[in-house]
Order: C-alpha cells, then structure tokens, then sequence
C-alpha cells in the first residue's frame, strides 16, 4: 500500500539528504519533463524513462503524477526559494526594515537570474493553472502564503513604519518584484522596457520606508 505524499513529512520529501537515489531521480525526471512538455503531455511512462524507473517504482512513491507536481514544488520551496527566505528561520527578518527589504528584495531577483529553471516552472504553474487549478495550490500553500504571512508578521512588528495594512503592503511588495522580474526576465522585456533592479528596489521601499 502506498504512503499518501500528504501523510509524508515535506523535510523528508525534500532534504536530498534524506532523498533516496530513486526518488530523487524520480523528481528529477519529473522537472525535466514537465518543463519540456508541459504538465498534460507528460505521462509516467515519460518521466520512468527519463528518471531511469519502472513506473512501478514511480507509484511505489507518488500516488499520481498531481501528487509528483506537488513534491517538485515542495521541493523548490526547500531548497530553492528558501535560499533567499525560509519562513521557518526565526532570523530571516530581522533588523532595519530598509536593510531588510533591500536584502530581501535583492536576493529574490538575484535567485530568478541565477535558476533559470525556476522561472521556466513559474511559467509551467502559470500557463497550466487555467485548465487545471490545482497546480497552483502547492506553489500557493508552499511558496506564496509562507512568504506573505512571514513578511506580513515583521512589517506589522515594525511600528515606526505606521502601515495601516502590513498585509497589503507585503503582498504589494512581492506582486510588485514578481511582476518586474516577469517583465524583464521571462518575457524578455529588459530592452523594449530597460530598468535597473536597483532603481526598482530603491523605488519600491520608498514607499514603504520613511525617510
């Protein structure tokens, strides 16, 4: 009988460290896959071959291919996104809210230009999420809220900010970088729509910043 991913702790699912050979070239196999066909023309069979399996041995581990979509992204979230902010790190946000944000907002851009292989899930989650809706719900579960909440949490403890929603300030922050490295970097708009990340930056915690 096989283990629900659901039931599995997502340190196990995604520490390589604690990954076995065969899932981890399962996960493997699975990125490679549905970045190179999309989520609906990937079949098991695809990602057996390329993960060097049986699909046996794939069910033996996830439960369907949602459920191998879901550990990918659990996976990103450990391992990817976390080196620029792990929600789960007492010290992630700490300090002088402009230092803070600027760090923050220069790792994140750092991380899209640096793992190209991000971006290209980013737009896999977003071209699919039309027709499948729940290919979304991990990236929101495991990325989105985490980040939100966390930032949330810290602008509302800085109370010389005087914010009147530290929510919607965060989200503002966050749609507003994400929205900037879509421009520039997935769909290549750095030279119709030239803008520095410092300027971007810069501008972004003037607003949330008091001079």
């Amino acid at each position: 009988m096989r283990t629900p991913l659901s039931a599995v702790p997502k340190s196990i699912v995604s520490d390589p460290k604690k990954l076995s050979a065969k899932t981890a070239a399962i996960l493997d196999g699975a990125m490679q896959e549905f970045l190179a066909h999309g989520y609906t023309d990937t079949s098991m069979d695809r990602i057996a071959a390329a993960a060097g399996v049986s699909k046996a041995t794939i069910y033996s581990h996830f439960q369907d291919k949602a459920d191998l979509f879901t550990a990918i992204i659990q996976r990103l979230a450990e391992h990817k996104f976390s080196t620029f902010f792990d929600p789960r790190d007492a010290h992630a946000l700490q300090g002088e809210p402009r230092l803070v944000l600027r760090q923050l907002t220069g790792k994140m851009y750092e991380q899209a230009l640096q793992d190209t292989q991000f971006c290209e899930f980013m737009r896999l989650i977003i071209g699919e999420s039309g027709r499948f809706p729940e290919l979304a719900k991990p990236y929101i579960e495991n990325i989105a809220k985490p980040f939100i909440q966390a930032l949330s949490a810290y602008l509302e403890s800085r109370h010389e900010l005087r914010l009147k929603d530290p929510e919607a300030t965060a989200r503002t922050l966050m749609g507003t970088m994400i929205y900037f490295i879509m421009l520039q970097e997935m769909l290549h708009g750095r030279e119709m729509l030239p803008m520095s990340p410092e300027r971007m930056v810069d501008n972004l915690i003037d607003l949330i910043v008091p001079k």
